[in-house]
């Protein structure tokens, strides 16, 4: 299977939203139900500095030419006083645009010349992308015959926050644990990037040649696109998040047969993609 997210559709609402509606399963220790979620939209914008492209970065569509002006200063690409000329090259009804700025070249900065040292690179996995049709993960659909009880996940959330030492001195990381089929942890790592711990957790499984042991992961925070993809190259068939998802992640999750589940606290979570992974 091969799939380009420019081939995504968002569901039932405009472009212009930030949020869309999405299905999903809302359960406790007493019940489950069908509820409608308000998720945050997640779409790439590919950057053209005169016609030619530069990046592609995640964003929640709306305030482009915002995001552009700040990005470009920030990096030292143009911090002119007059507004930059933007053109949009293309739009696409999932949220996936191209847009040009048109900078006259005795007026970019040097950071043009470092081209990609964004910062976003070193927790992104998407940005650094130079065009959209460079996002796309082949591979295929995971299929696992396990499944997962909720008052497993949170046993094993207990785990995870035990061994959290970092963040119980600091307050300030993220961590990422995989649990094998058994619900012990192979691998916890701790990093003030999400992706960072995730990239962690397995480095080190593949350096113990476990990473086929993975049977489901726990992360810290929220879900967007790239922790997704990354569960994916692993072959990880559940994610459990304490936090949010993002309309990409959930999409994706749904074409990678991935189980996503946010907002897992206490006895509560919301199963956004393929619940037939977990015992209701």
């Amino acid at each position: 299977m091969s799939v380009a997210l420019k081939n995504l559709t968002l569901p039932n609402k405009l472009l212009s939203m930030r949020s869309l509606e999405y299905e999903a399963i809302k359960t406790n220790s007493l019940s489950n139900a069908k509820i409608q979620d308000d998720l945050v939209v997640e779409a790439a914008l590919q950057i053209n500095i005169n016609d030619q492209p530069y990046t592609v970065v995640m964003r929640t569509p709306n305030d482009d030419e915002a995001l552009i002006r700040g990005l470009l200063f920030a990096e030292d690409i143009y911090k002119g006083i007059t507004d930059l000329v933007l053109e949009t090259i293309e739009e696409h009804e999932n949220g996936f645009s191209v847009m040009n700025a048109t900078i006259p070249l005795e007026v970019l900065g040097q950071g043009y010349l470092n081209k990609r040292t964004l910062l976003s690179v070193s927790s992104c996995g998407i940005c650094g992308k130079q065009q959209l049709k460079d996002i796309s993960i082949s591979g295929k659909r995971i299929a696992t015959p396990s499944m997962l009880k909720l008052d497993a996940i949170r046993q094993m959330y207990q785990q995870m926050k035990a061994q959290q030492s970092l963040f119980l001195t600091t307050g300030g990381s993220h961590a990422t644990a995989a649990f094998d089929s058994n619900k012990n942890i192979l691998s916890l790592k701790e990093d003030i990037g999400r992706h960072n711990a995730l990239d962690k957790v397995v480095g080190d499984l593949l350096n113990q040649h476990k990473l086929d042991q993975i049977a489901c992961i726990l992360v810290s925070g929220r879900v967007s696109y790239e922790i997704v993809s990354k569960a994916f190259f692993a072959k990880i068939p559940i994610i459990v998040a304490v936090s949010a998802c993002s309309s990409l992640a959930v999409d994706y999750a749904k074409e990678f047969g991935i189980c996503l589940i946010g907002f897992s606290r206490d006895d509560k979570a919301t199963i956004y993609a393929n619940p037939h992974y977990i015992e209701l």
